[in-house]
């Protein structure tokens, strides 16, 4: 009787515990509320089907940061139809003018001029002039393809002297940033710089013993000069800064000339750069038709880079800014100018034909470091799932950062469920962080989701919660 009355009343605990266990709601709310008091979260994760399993905040609005690049990227690659062929009509080009040789930037961002550089070289193009020219009088950058928005709107001014924020233009080399290498001296000596010397160094580090490295830079937009503050210990290994540019076309022809003059060919006059003034007839609301393009000139050389489809992988795997702002404007090329009100015109498109909400987004540039933009979870979920049902979804999503694995996401999910099984692009800003993707349930079923935090306080992360809650709902599905 005894063993009787003990099995009922296992029988009537069963049922007692599993409605103890917490809901998927509540571990995703335990989860996101371990964040700093103010932050504020918006999720929402869909099934295959499309239902949402978790809705936080669906239909506010975030600074996605560069989660901004699944949206530059998704529209390039909906609306070139040619984006996985050899970039035919990208590269950089060469031709005379009179006595003057012009570099041409034709919105293409990966021209290099690094030593081992293997395609899409400038070499290759001062190997072509030298076959034929022996003297040259001005060495020009010309960057008109794209009218002159140098920074997008609502990117932080404190950002121009950085790699981050470095000048965007048809014309870019080397990913315009300046690569200096610093190494320590005697103990309360300055170190010394090396570099190409196309920028002044205002010298104020000091080498210190037994102290710690900190290395801080600063300079005036436009200015050539840049002052280096801080320490650098006396038995460190030489350290690696990485300068934004403020004119690229000009950076480019000093290039090519000295490249030039390395082959014997003579620069006479100066270096120079062309740039296109931002014209109303820019602003695709303003104008009425679209302006005629000159015809294409006669190429002294042209280089062809390698599929656009490659630099997609570039831009959401390491979330490259320079790369993804060129690539908004050639898409604005589409059926515009190149300007950035062409590209978002075309990003608007994109949200239209997925049945997004005009209201769920509004977009400033093409990387993310502007913060008037805006998107809602719920608006970035359909748009996902929509651009998982293209025909070149699956391609595109393979330029995505993996849990555990490359990218972005090479140190986030490792050891965890997620390791492998997630597939998305972060987006960091000051107060902000972002996640939006697909990941992989503990059933194996695919799931759609995007995650943001902002308002974060100062001295706090969004992001370990963010991620708690994403296995949580991985590891119920």
């Amino acid at each position: 009787m005894k063993r009787a009355l003990a099995l009922v009343a296992l029988a009537l605990a069963a049922p007692l515990a599993a409605q103890e266990a917490p809901t998927l709601d509540a571990r995703v709310s335990a989860e996101l509320g371990e964040a700093a008091t103010g932050t504020r979260y918006g999720l929402v994760v869909a099934d295959a089907e499309g239902r949402e399993i978790v809705a936080v905040n669906p239909d506010q609005r975030f600074i996605p940061a560069s989660n901004t690049k699944i949206v530059t990227t998704a529209a390039a690659w909906w609306s070139m139809p040619a984006i996985d062929q050899p970039d035919a009509i990208g590269g950089a080009a060469v031709r005379i003018e009179g006595r003057d040789l012009i570099l041409t930037g034709r919105g293409d961002a990966r021209l290099s001029s690094a030593p081992d550089c293997l395609t899409n070289c400038l070499a290759q193009l001062a190997n072509a002039i030298a076959a034929g020219v022996r003297r040259v009088r001005n060495v020009t950058g010309d960057a008109t393809l794209f009218p002159d928005e140098r920074w997008s709107s609502g990117m932080s001014w404190n950002n121009i002297p950085t790699r981050s924020g470095t000048a965007i233009a048809a014309l870019s080399l080397d990913d315009n940033e300046l690569v200096v290498t610093v190494t320590p001296g005697k103990p309360g000596e300055p170190p010394r710089f090396d570099h190409l010397g196309y920028v002044g160094i205002d010298n104020r580090v000091v080498t210190v013993s037994g102290g710690k490295t900190e290395l801080n830079y600063d300079r005036l937009p436009f200015a050539r000069t840049m002052r280096v503050t801080g320490t650098i210990a006396a038995d460190a290994a030489p350290q690696t800064l990485r300068f934004g540019i403020d004119d690229p076309a000009h950076y480019a022809a000093w290039r090519l000339a000295a490249l030039l003059k390395e082959r014997g060919v003579k620069v006479t006059g100066t270096v120079q750069s062309r740039y296109r003034p931002l014209l109303p007839s820019d602003d695709p609301e303003k104008r009425a038709a679209i302006p005629p393009r000159p015809p294409e000139p006669t190429w002294l050389a042209a280089l062809i880079p390698p599929p656009l489809t490659e630099d997609v992988r570039t831009i959401n795997k390491v979330s490259q800014n320079l790369h993804a702002e060129l690539l908004l404007r050639r898409t604005g090329l589409i059926d515009g100018s190149g300007s950035v009100a062409d590209g978002q015109r075309r990003v608007e498109a994109l949200f239209a034909a997925a049945g997004v909400p005009r209201t769920a987004f509004d977009f400033s540039d093409g990387s993310g470091m502007s913060t008037y933009n805006r998107v809602a979870p719920r608006g970035m979920v359909t748009l996902l799932r929509w651009v998982a049902g293209q025909p070149w979804g699956g391609a595109w999503r393979e330029t995505l950062p993996v849990g555990g694995v490359d990218g972005t996401l090479a140190r986030r999910f490792k050891g965890t469920p997620l390791e492998g099984r997630i597939f998305a692009k972060t987006g960091s800003l000051n107060a902000t962080s972002a996640l939006a993707g697909y990941m992989l349930g503990r059933s194996g079923k695919l799931l759609t989701f995007a995650a943001y935090a902002n308002d974060v306080p100062s001295g706090a992360s969004g992001t370990p919660m963010m991620d708690a809650a994403l296995v949580a709902i991985a590891e119920a599905n």
